[in-house]
């Protein structure tokens, strides 16, 4: 199996490769037209077939090109809100790729549509723990649904899954689901009302503050 990080540094967002080194197919989670040089480069480097582009959220109404530039990857494009030749998967559907398979979730709250993909012991959750980091929308458009999304979705899987977000925080790039469960500075340290009241803004945090204090 093949897992790959890609890292964009000037806007803090990643992108994930998982692929099936006997079959050679692949899934790109949340990829950037802007990157598909690079990507269609890495795919023939390693002669893998992309299967599906799998996207957390978007914001096509700010970048109206980006699905015709992920139409060049030349793979079934999953997102939430199924919009123009998009998938839109049930929530829990098996993806199949290769021998592996990947389940796509209904996690709303940072955008009205937002799925995560569990595959193996990692979660890709998207913005649902990085509000403030994405560039393009750095509050939650539904609070109500973040909450749940998180505190009955996401604190549900096992204690060791490792967590993999849409966009990178210093020093933090992965944690796990015990991690944030007990120690994430807002959703382990607020009420519902109170997370509401704050209107889904999740301030910025030092990422030793998602640690236990010595």
């Amino acid at each position: 199996m093949y897992f790959r990080i890609l890292h964009d540094e000037s806007s803090g967002e990643l992108t994930y490769l998982l692929a099936d080194d006997l079959t050679k197919e692949a899934v790109l989670i949340d990829p950037h037209g802007c990157d598909f040089g690079v990507l269609s480069a890495l795919l023939a480097d390693r002669d893998l077939f992309l299967k599906w582009v799998l996207r957390t959220h978007h914001h096509d109404h700010l970048n109206p090109e980006e699905p015709l530039k992920l139409d060049q990857l030349k793979a079934t494009l999953v997102q939430g809100d199924g919009q123009g030749r998009a998938y839109r998967p049930n929530d829990g559907e098996h993806l199949q790729f290769g021998n592996e398979v990947i389940d796509a979730w209904s996690t709303p709250g940072h955008t009205a549509t937002c799925l995560s993909f569990a595959w193996r012991d990692r979660l890709f959750c998207g913005g649902l723990l990085t509000v403030t980091d994405c560039p393009q929308q750095p509050y939650a458009a539904e609070p109500d649904l973040l909450w749940e999304s998180v505190t009955h979705r996401l604190f549900n899987f096992p204690n060791e899954t490792l967590l993999f977000s849409s966009h990178a925080q210093p020093f933090h790039s992965v944690s796990t689901v015990m991690e944030q469960r007990r120690w994430n500075p807002i959703f382990a340290g607020s009420s519902r009302d109170e997370f509401l009241a704050s209107n889904g803004c999740i301030p910025e945090v030092p990422a030793k503050s998602f640690l236990p204090e010595e």
